[in-house]
């Protein structure tokens, strides 16, 4: 009897949250596509509130899912990388990472019915904006991007990896998430096998090092952050 209440206080909070979600859901009105190229799908939307009210303009773009390798070698320092970001228009240390290549590699968000034009209206629909999860990269698919961005970048390799975290880079604004993966015990096995436009330099730090240079503000990178901390804290198994 204990078992089966439980049961149905966990099935009710259920529809309660589900209600709850419901009520504050906006609906979007209508949507125009800015730019929409292999890079990025960037979007001026009108959404409607719960109470009925209009809201416009409401920016938000689309771009690929993204991998960020906590990488440890064989003697525990994290392997990271130095370069240029311009969103901050600084060099920033950083975890190596990258975008998800392959037969899968797409902008996805809402669909426009000429893509040669850079703007277009569409009328919202069930995918419009959103991205269901079975349109998603898949983890395997994402792993294999995880080894080939530690190989390109670092030239490092392991053969003990692990799925840390999904979730959401920018869930206000972006539809787009980070697939965050452990690589312990990586061996260098090449040197770097960089783009012509990528200029990164690799970095061996010190456990105590990394915290310190967190603290101070000097790895800027927030989901890296998360990254570590999940990792150090041991949040997820």
């Amino acid at each position: 009897m204990h078992v089966l209440n439980i049961t149905r206080r966990s099935k009710q909070i259920k529809m309660n949250t589900k209600e709850t979600n419901d009520r504050l859901a906006w609906e979007e009105v209508c949507t125009e596509h800015i730019i929409q190229d292999e890079w990025i799908d960037f979007r001026k939307s009108s959404w409607r509130f719960p109470d009925g009210n209009v809201v416009e303009p409401f920016y938000s773009y689309s771009r690929k899912d993204y991998v960020v390798i906590v990488a440890t070698d064989t003697g525990g320092s994290y392997i990271c990388v130095k370069q240029f970001r311009q969103g901050i228009k600084c060099v920033t240390t950083e975890f190596p990472a990258g975008g998800i290549e392959g037969k899968d590699e797409k902008v996805t968000g809402s669909s426009v019915e000429n893509p040669k034009d850079p703007v277009a209206i569409s009328e919202p629909s069930e995918s419009a904006g959103s991205r269901e999860r079975s349109e998603e990269y898949s983890e395997e698919l994402a792993l294999q991007a995880a080894k080939r961005e530690l190989l390109e970048e670092t030239g490092y390799e392991s053969q003990e990896w692990r799925h840390l975290i999904t979730v959401p880079s920018n869930a206000t604004i972006a539809d787009n998430y980070a697939h965050i993966f452990v690589a312990e015990n990586c061996r260098k096995v090449s040197g770097q096998i960089l783009d012509d436009t990528e200029f990164v330099n690799v970095v061996n730090i010190p456990p105590q090092e990394i915290e310190k240079m967190i603290k101070e503000g000097n790895f800027q990178q927030a989901v890296h952050i998360m990254a570590w901390l999940m990792y150090k804290t041991g949040a997820i198994a």
